[in-house]
C-alpha cells in the first residue's frame, strides 16, 4: 500500500510518481489495479463529470460522494481528495471540519489550492495528523482572479512568487505540491529546491511526478484538449460506436437474440 513515506521516498530515489484523477468506482478500480501511486479525487469532476465550465460549482457533498466511491475501489493507491471552493478558505475551523470528513470516508490526504491565505489552515491540518498536498501555479479555484486558464510564472516576478509559495507550503508541512501550467524551467527550479515531491500538470519533465485527468487521457472528455495532455485512447469514439450499434440492433429487432432471453 502506498503511503506518504512511499511518496517522499520516491523523490529521494528518483523514481517518478504516477498520478491520475478518478471520480467513480469502475475507473478507480482500474487505476488502482494498474499500479497508480496516487489517485486524486479532483474537483475537476465539476468539468469532466458534471459539465460545468469551472471547478467552482462543485460542493462538499458532491466531492464527498465521489471520494467515497473511489475509496471503495482502491486497495493500494494513495487517495487524495480535492477540497472544493469555500470548504477551507473561510476559516481554519471550516478547513479542519471539512478535511476531517474526507478522511472519515477513506481518503488518505486532502489537496488545497494556494499559499499565503491558507497557510494557517494547512499548519493546523498537519498538526492534527491530516496530510496535505499543496497546489500552486495555475489554481483553477482562482480562475476569475488570474484571468483564465493561461500559463503562469512567465515573468521573473511571477516565477519568484510561485517559488516562494511552494517553499511556504513545504514549510507549512505539505507532503507534496502540485505545479500546474508553469514553464518547465521554473518547475525544475522548484523541484530542485524543495525536499518534498512536486507533481506536475503542464509543468514539464523535471517534476518528481505527473498527474492528468483520466477522462482526458482516455478520450472520454472531448470538449477541449489541453496542450500538455497526451491522449492514450479514444474511448469516446469507441463508446459512441457501441451505442450506435446497440440502437440499430434494437430498431432492427436484432437485439435481444435467443441467447439473451430466458
Amino acid at each position: 500500500m502506498v503511503t506518504i513515506e512511499t511518496i517522499i521516498g520516491m523523490k529521494k530515489t528518483g523514481e517518478k510518481i504516477a498520478c491520475l484523477t478518478a471520480y467513480d468506482y469502475p475507473l478507480a478500480k482500474i487505476l488502482d489495479e494498474a499500479g497508480m501511486d496516487i489517485i486524486l479525487v479532483g474537483d475537476s469532476a465539476a468539468n469532466v463529470f458534471a459539465g460545468e465550465r469551472t471547478t467552482l460549482p462543485i460542493t462538499m457533498e458532491e466531492m464527498l460522494y465521489h471520494t467515497k466511491v473511489v475509496c471503495h475501489a482502491v486497495k493500494n493507491a494513495f487517495v487524495v481528495a480535492d477540497m472544493p471552493f469555500l470548504s477551507y478558505q473561510t476559516s481554519v475551523a471550516d478547513a479542519v471540519r471539512n478535511a476531517g470528513r474526507f478522511l472519515k470516508i477513506g481518503a488518505a490526504a486532502v489537496k488545497l489550492e494556494g499559499a499565503a491565505p491558507i497557510v494557517e489552515a494547512i499548519k493546523r491540518l498537519v498538526d492534527l495528523g491530516i496530510p496535505v498536498m499543496g497546489h500552486v501555479g495555475l489554481t483553477p479555484q482562482s480562475i476569475h482572479a488570474i484571468g483564465g486558464y493561461k500559463l503562469q510564472g512567465t515573468t521573473e516576478q511571477e516565477a519568484q512568487k510561485i517559488m516562494h509559495d511552494a517553499e511556504m507550503l513545504e514549510a507549512a508541512g505539505c507532503f507534496s505540491v502540485v505545479l500546474e501550467k508553469i514553464p518547465a524551467q521554473l518547475a525544475q527550479r522548484i523541484t530542485e529546491k524543495l525536499s518534498i515531491p512536486t507533481i506536475g500538470i503542464g509543468a514539464g519533465v523535471h517534476c518528481d511526478g505527473q498527474i492528468l485527468v483520466v477522462h482526458d487521457i482516455l478520450g472520454l472528455f472531448q470538449d477541449f484538449l489541453p496542450k500538455y495532455v497526451k491522449r492514450y485512447a479514444h474511448l469516446g469514439e469507441t463508446i459512441s460506436n457501441a451505442v450506435k450499434q446497440y440502437y440499430d440492433d434494437v430498431k432492427k429487432g436484432a437485439y435481444p437474440g435467443k441467447e439473451h432471453s430466458f
